[in-house]
């Protein structure tokens, strides 16, 4: 019997006093978390929550993500934590897909209308009864909506939490591949305790340390669960959160706090060696990289040049990796002990095996041979909820299949060829181009649409989408983009539109993305 929630506990029971969050002039110790998370379990029973029942959450980097994470566990349900960025039909998908009976939500700001697009999913999705608004002062009540504090002001703070298989679910994490709509991966409580604790085997992370992290990465991402959250609860160490990455608050952070454990996507350390000519009065870059022990990157490759720059700047060899959703996430590591080789993602974490695959599955490649990664251990998820259709197509015999592609060296160090085939990854975040498709060809103007992913200097990739009108449409790039922006979420909708009169396609009608891009 196993419960993730159990992380938090143990550092609760060892080191009360310790603390566990800092956001901002707030502070919250583990005695304090896990009180919090007891009168969030105890709030979801009393609405009639059971074990395995679903519960969305949507929030930035603050206090209550993890609290309510937590809590959510405590109770026997399952996290279904969502991209804040999604609008309102998106959100209603993901509520109605995942069978969500509950939904958590951030209150509004200024620029980030959380609460607006969480009513509209809310109202859309019929099934789940009750929305909790975060901080909902400025928030309207109505049918099944009630402020967080409200419904947390008589609730007990002591909770006995449910003990689950650990082959039961824990999270179901959304992730679209590269067909179709998003499907939620179910990874669970074992796939989750046993990915954190092998991340900080992989780092050297212990209570006695007291790491003290800067959690950048977003906590609704696998990235941030497991390499932040997780793991440092595991090991009582502090979660410094950052809602919205910049860069030079990055510094100003790791300067203050003495930040120790530091992971983020390229994007991020493109960002703060960028911030270095800029550099903010009192920021002791000497002092940053003294404390600095460990840097993780992951999400996207990493240029050799931005690892090289870095250790120059800040002394520390930046640990690339590789994981999905699907792998909870971390699959392929650089190891600590081991001479990192720069370009490589690393070796196979411990407890899971790699191996690379022809396109039959028949085949298993040998060195210098580019296969499709497959991946089989302790980290690989239960499979799709409600789809064994599409957990069938990925799944073989224990091993799931990534899609991505890549080769491998005579020292078992793994190197990434070619993502997913049609992925775009931009800023750190995974833009499906048949979903942006999909919306696009909404409009009655368009008749058929490619989008892929180009060169951008900041975010990696750009969306770009090339568009065949229908016959006599009028409209200008910059209409179509101004209609496509309200549709999906902020790091989705094409900045670039390229009209054409036709694609190239294969014999079979297939559209031949790689010659767009």
């Amino acid at each position: 019997m196993l419960n993730l929630s159990m992380l938090l506990e143990d550092s609760a029971r060892r080191y009360p006093d310790r603390d566990a969050l800092v956001h901002g002039e707030q502070r919250f110790t583990y005695a304090q978390v896990d009180t919090i998370s007891n009168q969030v379990a105890n709030l979801l029973v009393s609405i009639g929550i059971q074990s395995g029942d679903k519960v969305a959450i949507s929030l930035p980097n603050v206090p209550w993500f993890p609290i309510l994470y937590c809590g959510i566990l405590k109770a026997g349900a399952v996290v279904v934590p969502l991209n804040i960025l999604l609008k309102g039909r998106e959100i209603a998908y993901h509520l109605t897909d995942s069978d969500a009976k509950a939904y958590f939500c951030f209150e509004d700001t200024s620029d980030l209308p959380i609460a607006e697009f969480a009513r509209e999913g809310f109202d859309n999705a019929p099934a789940c009864e009750h929305l909790f608004v975060v901080g909902a002062d400025r928030v309207t009540t109505g049918a099944g909506i009630t402020p967080l504090a409200q419904a947390l002001a008589d609730q007990p703070s002591e909770f006995e939490s449910s003990l689950r298989e650990a082959t039961d679910t824990a999270v179901i994490l959304y992730t679209s591949g590269t067909t179709g709509q998003p499907k939620g991966a179910e990874l669970t409580h074992s796939n989750m305790v046993l990915n954190a604790l092998t991340a900080n085997r992989l780092f050297d992370s212990q209570p006695s340390r007291h790491d003290t992290h800067l959690t950048a990465l977003p906590l609704f991402h696998t990235f941030g669960q497991t390499v932040n959250m997780n793991s440092a609860f595991s090991v009582a160490a502090t979660l410094i959160l950052l809602p919205r990455f910049d860069a030079q608050s990055a510094l100003q952070i790791m300067n203050e706090q003495d930040v120790t454990v530091f992971a983020g996507v390229p994007t991020m350390y493109w960002g703060l060696l960028k911030a270095l000519d800029t550099l903010d009065e009192g920021i002791d870059i000497e002092r940053i990289a003294k404390n600095l022990r460990k840097a993780i990157s992951g999400g996207a490759s990493m240029p050799v040049e931005i690892l090289k720059q870095f250790k120059e700047r800040f002394g520390v060899q930046i640990l690339e990796g590789y994981g999905l959703s699907e792998t909870s996430p971390l699959a392929v590591f650089s190891d600590s002990e081991r001479e990192p080789r720069p370009g490589s993602i690393g070796t196979p974490v411990w407890g899971v095996q790699v191996r690379l695959v022809d396109s039959e599955w028949n085949t298993v490649l040998g060195e210098d041979v580019v296969g499709e990664i497959a991946i089989r251990g302790h980290n690989v998820m239960r499979g799709y909820y409600n789809r064994p259709g599409a957990t069938d197509e990925v799944m073989r015999d224990g091993w799931f299949r990534s899609g991505d592609l890549a080769r491998r060296d005579e020292d078992d160090f793994y190197y990434i060829v070619d993502r997913a085939k049609d992925m775009i990854v931009r800023g750190g975040f995974n833009v499906y181009p048949r979903e942006i498709e999909e919306v696009l060809m909404t409009h009655e103007a368009v008749s058929l649409a490619a989008v892929v992913g180009v060169p951008h200097e900041s975010h990696g990739e750009e969306v770009k989408a090339f568009i065949i009108l229908d016959k006599d449409a009028e409209i200008s790039e910059g209409q179509l983009i101004d209609w496509a922006k309200p549709q999906m979420a902020a790091y989705k909708y094409p900045r670039l539109v390229e009209f054409v009169t036709s694609l190239p396609m294969t014999a079979t009608g297939k559209i031949l993305k790689r010659s767009l891009a």
